[in-house]
């Protein structure tokens, strides 16, 4: 069960980390905390739009305690785990069983291609839905749908159209309004936001609309 891992299964449990970093959350419904960020090393999938293709690969291994003792380095309360795409290292639900164990608000970012059901129930899930303009809508795991609570979110990019229209159907198709919070997000630098949140209003969605607060602070500085 979520949140029942034994400390002797940690035991020597490692995972291939990118970074380690504090900023300010740049998206869903905590942004603008202070929050440390822990960004895994790798990704199955490769969307167009990626803004973190750098973490495909390199990273340093570390333990959970190494882990775990940088993000006590902060004072923040809050902590984001994300990638590439975190539940590509199985020891990830550990990770996050632990930050909640310790006493922190914690949010996954997730591609929505893996399974979500393992994961403490402590959890933040943001979970993506894949459009059709990332090339890997064929990825998408519809079975993570029914694990979604009111505590969860999940999140559609936009990078036009055919994408909007393509999120709106599935948020009808799926009642994703009355499981959870729903994110629209636009392309950053493909898709003009303002165009976007006309769409949103005109067709009175029940989303949130959401620009990432820290590309307009820092653009494509890793780190940020």
């Amino acid at each position: 069960m979520p949140g029942e891992r034994t400390a002797h299964a940690q035991i020597g449990e490692r995972l291939r980390i990118t970074e380690i970093f504090y900023s300010l959350q740049g998206e869903g419904r905590s942004v603008g905390w202070p929050t440390v960020f822990v960004r895994l090393t790798g990704c199955p999938l490769r969307c167009g739009y990626c803004d973190t293709s750098y973490a495909f690969q390199g990273g340093e291994w570390l333990t959970l305690d190494e882990i775990s003792e940088k993000v006590s380095s902060w004072s923040s309360r809050y902590v984001t785990v994300t990638g590439g795409e975190p539940l590509a290292q199985k020891p990830c639900l550990s990770l996050l069983t632990r930050l909640c164990d310790a006493g922190y608000e914690v949010s996954l970012e997730t591609s929505g291609a893996l399974d979500i059901s393992s994961v403490d129930t402590r959890v933040i899930r943001v979970m993506d839905l894949k459009t059709p303009g990332s090339g890997e809508m064929d990825r998408n795991r519809y079975e993570n749908i029914p694990c979604l609570t009111e505590r969860d979110q999940v999140k559609f990019v936009i990078g036009d159209r055919a994408d909007y229209d393509w999120s709106v159907a599935q948020i009808t198709q799926h009642n994703l309004a009355e499981r959870c919070e729903v994110l629209f997000s636009p392309v950053h630098s493909q898709m003009a936001p303002r165009e976007l949140a006309d769409w949103i209003l005109a067709d009175q969605l029940a989303v949130r609309f959401q620009l990432q607060v820290h590309k307009i602070l820092w653009g494509d500085e890793p780190g940020r």
